[in-house]
């Protein structure tokens, strides 16, 4: 059951809610020191006594409130410092329902962790100036394409129900090396699980749950351009799937290797994996939709040299 938000959007940013256990405490900020033990306690202390944290109905919570079991907190999550990405958001497509945009490489989908302004998801809501904006699907924020969104709340559960009934059709394109003894077209299934490291995935020995179909577009005997078409939707299987067959995609900081996270972001060699097309007949309208990328993967052109 969804819970009505009594905080608006604000600069194309949702409140965030945490919710208060049924559990005992001696008061609310006992609570939110033991919850966030990472956040600077003055910078917690300093939020709930200038009222930033509000309860269901929107009256504000104090420094000494009492913790309510069984209850919201609601808040504007908070990003010290946020590095711009240099990028503009191209639409492809956009009616009453549907809002298709051409996501750049190294843009988050929706907030989190150190990204939250800098999201394709508020970029476009301040850019259209719509808070009703939310997406249907999500990309890695290593991937660019083809990202959709959905305007109307009520209806985007019937478009977020294509992809788990394997409804759209989607094909990516991506640049990872060549190697002679593998035969293409062909078809990579295997079991994707959470790996002991964080955000990496892995295959283990079991029943397969994902599968992609994959081709060979073109090489230069040393670089392959490639394309991608998930039959499933495991995270980051298209990259698991490349790493596994010994062909990592390009410029990938998870695969074979997890890279060390960048203390300063650069823009520079972005991952050679982009969501080119995708095509589903519409819920609502009962129409064919198609959307496709208009960006090339840098990578590309060298093997057309």
């Amino acid at each position: 059951m969804s819970v009505l938000a009594p905080l608006p959007v604000k600069n194309g940013v949702a409140p965030s809610r945490v919710y208060l256990p049924r559990e005992t405490w001696p008061d609310l900020i006992s609570f939110l020191l033991h919850k966030f033990p990472h956040m600077d306690a003055d910078v917690l202390r300093e939020r709930l006594g200038n009222g930033d944290m509000v309860d269901t109905t929107g009256k504000p919570y104090a420094l000494n409130s009492p913790f309510v079991p069984d209850s919201w907190l609601w808040y504007y999550r908070e990003v010290p410092v946020e590095t711009v990405v240099p990028f503009d958001i191209d639409i492809l497509y956009q009616d009453e329902l549907l809002i298709a945009i051409d996501k750049p490489h190294f843009m988050a989908s929706i907030p989190g962790g150190r990204h939250l302004h800098q999201t394709a998801l508020v970029r476009l809501r301040d850019q259209l100036g719509n808070p009703h904006i939310n997406p249907i699907h999500r990309l890695d924020r290593d991937t660019a394409g083809v990202l959709v969104f959905c305007t109307d709340r009520e209806r985007r559960g019937l478009y977020q129900s294509l992809f788990q009934t394997r409804s759209v059709h989607k094909i990516y394109e991506a640049v990872a090396p060549w190697h002679e003894d593998l035969e293409f077209p062909l078809v990579r299934e295997s079991l994707i699980r959470r790996s002991g490291q964080v955000f990496v995935m892995h295959e283990i020995d079991g029943t397969p749950n994902s599968r992609t179909r994959i081709q060979l577009l073109s090489h230069n005997r040393s670089l392959g351009h490639y394309r991608l078409e998930p039959v499933t939707g495991r995270k980051h299987q298209l990259r698991v799937h490349m790493n596994a067959l010994g062909i990592p995609i390009c410029n990938d900081e998870y695969y074979p290797v997890l890279q060390p996270l960048r203390e300063q972001e650069t823009f520079e060699n972005p991952l050679q994996l982009l969501a080119r097309s995708m095509q589903f007949i519409d819920p609502v309208t009962g129409i064919e939709r198609y959307f496709e990328s208009r960006r090339e993967l840098d990578m590309v052109a060298q093997i057309r040299e």
